[in-house]
């Protein structure tokens, strides 16, 4: 009878019994038979492919309002009110523009936010065809400056940095303030301008800092400068190795069964066994930051504020945002003794004594409103 209720508190679904017994009892269980549930605990920190998570300096941008019920009447009332905000809002342009210094050697100017609209082929006066890619600064507006002091104090200062460079925030494309939440459109009322799809920040020099409200155009480059440009490449989404890392794969033939696309090998053994750092394996692809540098300009469109840039090396589909500076490369960067004609802090369209040509473009640049062929005419 003992042994048969021993065994019944055994089958029991609850441990309180078995606990509370005596550890004459307790003895008579095996080891093994009293085992507790394991726990798995989750991976802290938890491994992130690609992060989502925002910097806390950020402010969210979109909002998931909806105006399905709006009527024409309203409409119009917020349309007005939009205007009213945005549009006629104290601009700080109307306090005066702010002293504009010269360019100095270390002068370091503020940047633009272009669209990447495609490349087209060129030709140079001696017959070389190259590549160049076309950005349009469309919209652009200088939206915030902040001292090097006060600049000082924030989480993405860098330390070696000291208190050189301010940050100049820049946006680009205008857009209706309803698609976004309130602290985000109230980053835009103290410009005067409306809330921008696009916002990005360079590190500039006090004595190139651009007033808030200003308009960016085209002719903040000249044409012959060299521009550094950051863009993101193509998302591609999770991949295998063999469109990731440009593997070969197993062989087609000759015994091989669903591993045809696989990478083979993963690690090996003896003092350094297992998968090394750095190993390629599948994963996400694309979607990366990346510059390319020292691009020169070879042609201006003032009328659509497009640049043409050498090569086809800009990150990114078309209709993408690529941030364009002057270039810090110390070979191809402006100089003080080259920086006659070089708008300082930027371009304002009162600089412009006579109307500006369409097109402006380097010298070494072929024009096909030029003749091609100079004929001379015979003695």
């Amino acid at each position: 009878m003992a042994s048969k209720s021993l065994f019944n508190s055994m089958l029991r679904p609850s441990t309180i019994s078995l606990l509370c017994s005596t550890s004459n009892t307790l003895s008579l269980l095996p080891q093994s038979f009293a085992c507790v549930q394991q726990v798995r605990h989750r991976r802290f920190p938890k491994f992130v492919v690609r992060p989502t998570t925002r910097k806390p300096w950020h402010v969210r941008k979109w909002t998931q309002k909806k105006d399905a019920r709006l009527i024409t009447s309203n409409e119009q009332f917020i349309q007005d009110v939009i205007t009213q905000t945005y549009v006629n809002a104290e601009s700080p342009l109307k306090d005066g523009p702010w002293n504009r210094n010269a360019y100095t050697k270390g002068t370091r100017r503020t940047g633009v936010l272009a669209l990447k609209l495609g490349h087209i082929l060129q030709w140079t006066k001696e017959g070389k065809s190259f590549y160049v890619t076309l950005l349009q600064v469309l919209d652009n507006h200088v939206i915030n400056y902040v001292p090097p002091e006060l600049y000082s104090s924030y989480p993405s200062h860098q330390p070696h940095h000291a208190q050189r460079f301010g940050l100049q925030v820049v946006g680009a494309l205008s857009t209706d303030p309803r698609q976004f939440s309130k602290p985000y459109n109230n980053l835009f009322v103290k410009a005067g301008v409306p809330p921008k799809r696009w916002l990005t920040r360079f590190l500039i020099t006090p004595e190139a800092a651009v007033q808030p409200g200003t308009p960016l155009f085209a002719n903040h480059f000249r044409v012959g400068d060299y521009v550094d440009v950051q863009s993101r490449t193509t998302d591609h989404g999770f991949q295998g190795v063999i469109k990731r890392w440009g593997m070969k794969g197993m062989p087609a033939t000759h015994g091989v069964t669903k591993s045809h696309r696989k990478m083979g090998s993963t690690g090996g053994g003896g003092d350094k066994d297992g998968i090394w750092k750095g190993k390629h394996m599948p994963g996400m692809m694309g979607n990366k930051l990346r510059s390319s540098y020292g691009l020169k300009i070879w042609r201006i469109n003032t009328k659509y504020n497009i640049l043409y840039v050498t090569g086809r090396s800009v990150a990114g589909l078309p209709h993408t945002f690529v941030r364009v500076w002057d270039t810090l490369l110390p070979l191809k960067r402006i100089r003080p003794e080259n920086a006659e004609g070089l708008p300082m802090p930027t371009w304002f369209p009162d600089d412009a004594s006579e109307p500006l040509p369409e097109e402006l473009f380097d010298e070494d640049l072929f024009q096909f409103t030029d003749p091609s062929i100079d004929l001379e005419a015979e003695s």
